[in-house]
């Protein structure tokens, strides 16, 4: 049977690589680490997470959780692993970063049928086998202009930002305290709250702050709604933030017995507890400015920044005017994509769009015909609106509001979204055909 040669070893990258060598498959993965790093990662190890260590809610009735459980039913290799290396954060999934790219690494350094090659890739023969391209929004120099030459230059870009993070020891516990939003779940978020006039301080600092001058290689780009930077954020006006990352609902601050005006959340970052991410806080301030402004946040005044927001390019094909339902170039249908460079937008969905292009080629190299997913399970939805013409196309992480609505009207929005994921599972359970 042909070797699969995937490029990239982030979450799609492994994640199909993982798919595909446990189902007989040869697999050729290639990563440019720790010879060449994109601007943004780090790690030596694979599927870095780079934004932020949550992998968003687990619950069923949400669509992260209903995503996560759409994979786990196909066979997904890194939910499994996010498990073991999970840290508590009410009713998300987050994971210590550095342990969960460890784990994932060593299984795919274990899997016999995984040839693994540390280098650059530079070019792609659309001629020479099937090659699956899962190198991240990030992918730059020659291999992007390879990219660009095969989808004739279809691509779009936009910015991303990570968040700071700080160090648990340097917070003040005396001004902020632990809490889930109607205390839903275990108390895993530090709550720093605002009072009226605090709040406006810190609004005019952060709108007034200095932001760091961006990289050549970032060029004139669009901030992407989905990662904003909050000053970003902050200058759509004083009450931005208020009814976003900031939101005080759900919240009682146990000083004054009254809801905050504003309040920033922080998670724990590892398991250990011992780093905490700001909540939202995206950012492309200069770093002494993050110093200064976040410094403002109860609780942070004598903050120590583990590691200060940073913003870069994302890169994305114009996915429906290239990719088939099958993940691949409708013009060279031996090329496949996955991952967030097709506009799937968040770490489950890069890692599930792998799951998708694996399977697709595990179908193709059978004879079989492609497994077709409905748009009534949150991974047909997702990739009906990656590959269906949209001209003014942007990435889509998972949501309701992309599958179809209930028939009955259902008041309760938990219990609504409660029977939609139920039938979502049902709708997936239908185009299963491998185990």
């Amino acid at each position: 049977m042909p070797t699969i040669k995937i490029l990239g070893a982030g979450l799609a990258g492994c994640e199909a690589a993982l798919w595909l060598a446990g189902h007989g498959h040869t697999v050729d993965l290639y990563e440019q680490k720790p010879h060449v790093y994109s601007p943004a990662h780090k790690l030596e190890g694979f599927a870095e997470l780079v934004c932020s260590n949550s992998l968003k809610a687990d619950r069923l009735e949400s669509a992260s959780g209903l995503l996560k459980a759409e994979m786990r039913r196909l066979g997904s290799s890194l939910l499994p692993i996010a498990a073991r290396c999970s840290v508590a954060a009410g009713g998300a999934l987050a994971v210590d970063r550095h342990e969960f790219s460890a784990l994932v690494t060593a299984a795919v350094k274990v899997q016999p049928n995984i040839r693994l090659h540390l280098e650059e890739v530079t070019s792609i023969q659309p001629d020479d086998g099937l090659t699956l391209v899962a190198t991240g929004p990030l992918t730059q120099g020659r291999l992007a202009e390879a990219i660009q030459q095969l989808t004739g230059g279809a691509q779009l870009s936009f910015y991303d930002a990570a968040a700071p993070i700080v160090t648990a020891e340097s917070l003040d516990m005396t001004r902020v305290f632990a809490a889930s939003r109607w205390g839903k779940g275990d108390a895993d978020y530090l709550n720093c709250p605002f009072d009226k006039a605090g709040y406006e301080a810190f609004y005019q600092a952060l709108v007034e702050a200095e932001r760091a001058p961006l990289h050549d290689f970032d060029g004139d780009l669009t901030v992407y709604e989905g990662c904003m930077p909050v000053e970003v954020m902050a200058r759509r006006g004083p009450d931005t933030m208020r009814f976003g990352p900031l939101r005080p609902v759900g919240l009682v601050d146990p000083a004054t017995g009254h809801r905050p005006w504003a309040n920033v959340q922080l998670r724990r970052e590892n398991r250990e507890g011992t780093l905490y991410n700001l909540v939202g806080f995206q950012t492309n301030l200069k770093f002494g400015e993050q110093k200064r402004v976040f410094s403002m946040i109860p609780g942070l005044e004598h903050a120590e920044f583990a590691r200060y927001g940073v913003m870069h390019r994302n890169t994305f094909l114009n996915s429906p005017r290239l990719l088939l339902p099958t993940l691949n170039l409708r013009r060279y249908p031996n090329v496949y994509f996955a991952g967030q460079i097709t506009g799937f937008e968040g770490y489950m969905e890069s890692a599930a769009s792998g799951l998708l292009a694996a399977r697709a080629l595990h179908a193709r190299l059978l004879g079989d015909e492609p497994e077709q997913w409905p748009a009534g399970c949150m991974l047909g939805a997702m990739l009906r609106y990656i590959t269906t013409e949209n001209k003014d196309f942007q990435p889509m992480g998972a949501n309701m509001g992309l599958l179809p609505p209930l028939t009955e009207r259902v008041r309760d929005k938990r219990e609504r979204y409660g029977r939609v994921a139920r039938l979502a599972l049902e709708a997936l359970e239908t185009a299963v055909r491998y185990e």
